[in-house]
């Protein structure tokens, strides 16, 4: 039988899985050979009439899933009857598809353990400790320890911080080496970067190598803030985690990349041809403002302990001056929306004009560099969208449950229905391999991030046209929906409580 008449007759389901056994391709199903299951067995959770999106970027097709206790035991095309399960769902050609891996994201397990932000827009699994900043450098086992027995509603897996060692070990690079592999050792898988901000930025070259050279003996990743994501600056700060993998052999990763207040989509092209050619990886938010402390926008000179006073003391009219520029070229103090404090949801014009002083006074005067966080409106959309599609990057939120910007509430469920559904930029298949199986290949989780047999049970259930990313930026903790089902390694969670 041809392909053309086998794929003809493959709405019979027993003929699909025959043309599998025998190694055929069809249906968007996998080419190599389908081992049923056991008809014998009981199975936790049975999925049938799925489309299954399975997390490699391969053509989605009509199949079934089964659970066995905390793990996969089939994924294939639909299965004959005569399977028993403890609970079966009728996905109704809905998708099935593996749980978002959020390759950035911010928040405290022991203080929002359930993260139903992150599981309401189909995230299984976060990435924390990252920008440099991670807890416990002291004893990184029993940290590991007590969150094993937090009531987790998405799995949590931990960094390293370079800028926290650094805050502990100073400049000590035989220190850090020896907290790293400790970390390592206790279930951390990488570690991360911030060199924009303090300490990090006081790192030399020789100390990124230093640091990396763990990193690389252990095969993990380093996921840095690069020293500046501005327009003019961003090429030699990517040239500078390039030169620490040259130096190191670790696998560098950029996070969330961005350009500042760059409009160019050739020089969005280049940076891309830069990234791929040194085998660099990146991931990538759906938002056109940024999220971070108010202490991006001071000078270094201006940040550390006794520096802002000092500074405020002695260098005060250069620093005004240093802050209206800088606000300024980041489009103005009506583009900085803060996110925490008696400010929040209020921007830095609004405050400055109900306290009648200029927005530089307001920034040394009544804020300074540690006083709240905001969101900067300093992107271009297309450009953002440019980066977004490129292979070499997968999806982050860079959120958390508490911050006032809609991408913790938002970002996967954005993809979904702007990126795939409305613009059809991205494929179903692009999208959900960029948020699920690429993100595990880069760091390293084996066990998740593909609807394979023998990995993890992590599901989520969707209809693609019924996703929606409520969060706004007025309103930036509304939890997504659509998101009909979502199981961590096999057990149902709650979706929007």
């Amino acid at each position: 039988m041809d392909m053309k008449t086998f794929s003809a007759f493959c709405k019979d389901t027993r003929i699909c899985l025959l043309g599998l056994v025998l190694g055929l391709s069809a249906c968007g199903a996998p080419s190599s050979p389908v081992d049923l299951p056991s008809s014998e067995a009981t199975y936790g959770l049975h999925i049938k009439d799925a489309r299954i999106v399975d997390g490699t970027g391969r053509a989605a097709y009509t199949g079934s899933v089964l659970v066995g206790a905390d793990t996969l035991a089939y994924v294939g095309p639909s299965l004959p009857e005569g399977y028993v399960a403890d609970v079966e769902v009728d996905a109704g050609g809905r998708v099935v598809a593996p749980g978002f891996i959020d390759a950035h994201a911010h928040g405290d397990p022991f203080k929002t353990p359930g993260f139903e932000n992150f599981r309401a827009m189909g995230v299984t699994t976060i990435l924390l400790g990252m920008d440099g900043s991670s807890p416990s450098v002291e004893d990184p086992a029993a940290y590991m320890a007590a969150l094993d027995t937090l009531p987790l509603g998405v799995d949590v897996q931990m960094m390293v911080g370079h800028g926290r060692l650094r805050e502990v070990f100073g400049a000590d690079t035989l220190a850090m080496q020896a907290a790293i592999r400790a970390h390592l050792a206790a279930g951390f898988i990488g570690l991360s970067t911030g060199i924009e901000y303090y300490p990090g930025f006081l790192s030399t070259p020789e100390e990124l190598a230093a640091i990396a050279r763990p990193i690389a003996d252990a095969g993990a990743v380093i996921s840095s803030h690069v020293r500046s994501e501005d327009d003019d600056q961003i090429d030699a700060a990517i040239d500078e985690l390039i030169a620490q993998g040259a130096a190191s052999g670790a696998s560098i990763h950029v996070s969330h990349l961005k350009i500042v207040y760059g409009n160019d989509l050739g020089s969005a092209d280049a940076l891309l041809a830069k990234l791929a050619g040194a085998g660099v990886t990146a991931d990538v938010y759906p938002y056109t403002a940024s999220y971070t402390g108010i202490g991006i926008v001071f000078p270094e000179w201006a940040l550390g302990p006794g520096n802002f006073e000092r500074a405020r003391q002695t260098r005060r009219e250069e620093l005004a001056t240093y802050l209206r520029e800088r606000v300024l070229r980041r489009n103005g103090p009506e583009a900085t929306l803060f996110g925490t404090g008696p400010w929040e949801g209020r921007t830095l014009a609004e405050v400055a004009d109900s306290l009648d002083r200029p927005f530089e006074d307001v920034l040394i005067d009544v804020i300074g560099p540690t006083g709240t966080s905001a969101a900067y409106f300093v992107m271009n959309d297309a450009v953002m969208r440019r980066l977004l599609q490129h292979p070499l990057t997968v999806v982050s939120s860079d959120g958390s449950p508490t911050m006032h910007h809609p991408r913790g509430y938002g970002s996967f469920a954005r993809v979904i229905e702007e990126f795939v559904v409305r613009d059809e930029m991205l494929s179903l298949e692009a999208a959900v391999h960029k948020m699920t199986g690429r993100t595990a290949d880069i760091f390293g989780l084996s066990d998740r991030g593909t609807l394979t047999v023998g990995k993890r049970a992590d599901i989520v259930l969707f209809d693609p046209t019924a996703v929606r990313a409520r969060a706004t930026f007025s309103d930036p903790r509304q939890l997504a929906t659509g998101f009909d089902e979502v199981w961590v390694a096999g057990t149902l969670q709650t979706v929007n409580p």
